[in-house]
């Protein structure tokens, strides 16, 4: 199906199951343990054997020789594999890292080798007998230090008019400079995969958000045809961007099996998750802006720096800035050094979720400087149009509703605009927002539907669901679009053997899946109409009954003869390109900081969401609540801690790294506003995963200095930071 004009009325809006709140029809099997994930799925091959990895003791140089003599003679090992048994194998499009093969060594923790025994005890136990002899290089492993040579990344500069000649012409000026720290997906499943060959054929159970690019990198990088490769992966335990790519489980696995001959387990420990796979990148970002005495802005920058390995992408921290705001002159830029630290990659909003953490301060910055409210700045300065294509309309642009909404439901009014004023006891109370935006990515989706004679309709798409809710909101369409009860409805998700889909990214997921369902299911409804003897243009399908005109049949006499098949890809044509489509948010924190200690706790969080229709108001919710808490992790307590001597994350496990958990979070509330895009999708749905994290950080950054008159600029906000600068008690 095409879509390349404006949705009008479909089946979609009768909002029978579509857009209720609704329970995650695979929460039963989540709640009992009966849902398989890829590290439990022991009855998918029997006599699996046990990988264990070693990892890079260096993290840049070569490897002279590896002596696996002793770890062979061990009790259980079945085999064993190294590095300098290959070439290194080739990457994926969005692979950086060598993930198996050469001697030569890019960062710490790479893989080395693998030893495969009968248990995990004797792989784990032969992998410490494994010596490897190193020949270690100097590396560059500090980004401040590397970040005053780094180039501007090819293309990255865009210029509109003429920013330096207006911002030194501008009456009010900011000119600062943000950090934001290296970040881990620290999600709760590890990767993991389970490998078996049949001859050429390879089955591959794992934990990845995108079934199709797996199938073809693993492909690659083995030699293989694709046809011969299967990927499997029904549930995922989170992943955040990190289980977007074929890592190095996944390889191991394969190889390790190749060589036992026979199936392959591997499970990554913590620390190789932090080091091994890949991280959100630390950025150094500059931004400048000026204004005129009554708050418009003039001019405004944001130049962001951030290091990775070299051929490496930079962390694109400039996105929000080239739309978020009007302003007629206009310089955004990235500039990428070669750091030696583990791949940077993406990570839940790459690009937007540091970038607002700067940019949002900037404006709070602005707006003191200019005398004005912090929203009321926002405000002057929305536009309805992209900045830098003036003419070119935002499909919906609903960000002022989203300020104006939340400060009243905030009870913005009540906030004293003077820093360090109020207090609660020992406790300095402040009040902070941003604004949130994260822009809707299209890509094409496909599905099959099935109809049985029972009247059952069954969904087969490679489609992920990483914790999202996709199962539901899935079966809700193919519900809705066929006029039966979710209880009829079977998804089937994560197998590379079902139509190639979105797949789980950039909160492009929902949006595009359903919309892929949705056209698969107007095939289907075509297909039960003609063998009915219906009119399908005609037809109306629901509670399990098709009607046209006088004519009334059950959706089950259609497949009477024989189970119905229809499949269908939803592509899109140039509407993205008539039209921006992005979605919005505002974001509200009251924060309490101790004024002896500089402990910060979160007292409010509000969250109000422009982002199309919103396809189950409560998954939804889920998402925003999570993406609001991985905002305060940012804001409050999570950084890698780099050890610039060795080059290696040294707090690579979830005891170090501090996520926040259920005791740093306040009660959080989600607005959504009732909207609707038909310029997205026949869904008239924006993608609202992503969005809830962008702008969270710097609402808590803003809220502190409201409390304590402290401007931090340096991400994470700990205490250290805001001791030496407290408020006298």
């Amino acid at each position: 199906m095409k879509f390349d004009t404006p949705a009008t009325t479909n089946p979609i809006d009768q909002l029978k199951v579509v857009g209720r709140a609704t329970d995650r029809i695979d929460g039963p099997l989540k709640t009992t343990g009966r849902a398989p994930y890829a590290a439990e799925r022991h009855d998918v091959a029997p006599n699996q054997a046990y990988g264990h990895v070693v990892g890079s003791a260096i993290a840049k140089g070569r490897i002279e020789a590896i002596d696996v003599s002793a770890a062979k003679a061990a009790p259980g090992v079945v085999a064993v594999v190294t590095t300098l048994d290959a070439s290194p194998l080739p990457n994926g499009p969005m692979n950086t890292a060598n993930l198996f093969g050469g001697a030569d060594i890019q960062h710490y923790h790479q893989a080395v080798a693998l030893i495969v025994a009968e248990t995990f005890e004797q792989a784990r136990a032969a992998a410490a007998l494994v010596r490897v002899k190193y020949s270690a290089a100097p590396g560059e492993f500090d980004l401040a230090e590397a970040a005053p040579g780094a180039p501007i990344v090819k293309g990255s500069e865009q210029r509109i008019g003429e920013f330096e000649g207006a911002f030194a012409a501008a009456s009010v000026k900011l000119d600062e400079t943000y950090t934001t720290a290296d970040e881990s997906h620290a999600m709760m499943e590890p990767f993991a995969s389970i490998v078996s060959w049949q001859g050429e054929k390879l089955t591959i159970w794992t934990s990845n958000q995108m079934i199709a690019w797996a199938k073809r990198d693993i492909s690659k990088a083995l030699g293989l045809k694709p046809e011969n490769v299967r990927v499997d992966s029904p549930y995922i335990g989170g992943g955040f961007g990190g289980k977007l790519f074929v890592r190095a489980d996944m390889v191991l696995a394969a190889l390790g099996a190749r060589a036992a001959r026979r199936p392959v387990k591997v499970v990554f420990s913590r620390a190789l998750i932090a080091n091994n796979t890949t991280h959100r990148p630390a950025t150094i970002q500059r931004i400048r802006i000026g204004a005129t005495p009554d708050g418009k802005i003039s001019a405004i920058a944001h130049e962001s720096t951030s290091g990775n390995l070299p051929k490496g992408k930079p962390e694109t921290a400039v996105n929000q800035t080239k739309l978020l705001y009007a302003g007629a002159n206009r310089l955004t830029a990235m500039r990428l050094a070669e750091i030696d630290l583990p791949e940077g990659n993406a990570m839940r909003a790459p690009g937007e979720a540091p970038g607002l953490l700067a940019l949002e301060i900037a404006m709070d910055e602005m707006a003191e400087k200019l005398k004005m409210d912090p929203i009321e700045f926002r405000i002057l300065n929305d536009t309805q149009e992209d900045p830098q294509k003036p003419g070119r309309k935002f499909s919906q642009r609903q960000l002022v509703e989203c300020l104006r909404l939340g400060a009243e439901r905030f009870g913005w009014s009540q906030r004293n605009p003077k820093p360090g004023s109020v207090r609660d006891g020992q406790w300095l109370v402040g009040i902070g927002m941003a604004a949130g935006f994260r822009n809707n990515q299209l890509t094409k989706s496909g599905a099959r539907v099935r109809l049985d004679k029972r009247g059952i309709v069954t969904v087969e798409t490679d489609m992920t669901d990483i914790g999202t809710g996709t199962y539901t909101i899935i079966a809700q369409t193919a519900a809705e679009m066929m006029g039966v009860g979710l209880d009829r409805v079977v998804v089937k998700l994560g197998d590379s053997d079902f139509p190639v889909s979105a797949g789980s990214g950039g909160q492009w997921g929902a949006n595009n899946s359903t919309a892929g369902v949705y056209a698969a299911c107007v095939k289907m409804r075509e297909a039960v109409a003609q063998k009915l003897g219906f009119n399908s243009a005609d037809a109306t399908f629901s509670d399990g009954q098709v009607e046209a005109g006088n004519r009334s049949a059950g959706l089950a006499d259609a497949a009477r003869d024989g189970e119905l098949l229809a499949e269908d890809a939803i592509e899109y044509g140039d509407l993205s390109k008539t039209y921006q489509q992005s979605t919005f948010a505002g974001h509200f924190a009251e924060v309490a900081v101790d004024r002896f200690t500089g402990e910060s706790r979160v007292r409010r969080m509000l969250a109000v969401c422009a982002a199309g229709r919103i396809l189950n108001p409560k998954s939804a919710r889920s998402q925003v609540i999570g993406a609001m808490t991985m905002g305060v992790g940012a804001a409050l307590t999570e950084e890698l801690a780099v050890d610039t001597r060795r080059g290696f994350f040294v707090n690579h496990d979830l005891a170090g790294y501090e996520v926040p958990v259920h005791a740093d979070i306040p009660h959080q509330e989600v607005i959504f506003l009732d909207e609707t895009d038909p310029i997205s999708s026949p869904m008239k749905a924006r993608g609202v995963g992503e969005l809830g994290i962008c702008g969270v950080g710097a609402a808590l950054a803003n809220a502190i200095y409201n409390a304590t008159g402290v401007r931090v600029r340096d991400y994470p906000i700990t205490l250290d930071k805001l001791l030496e600068h407290m408020p006298a008690a």
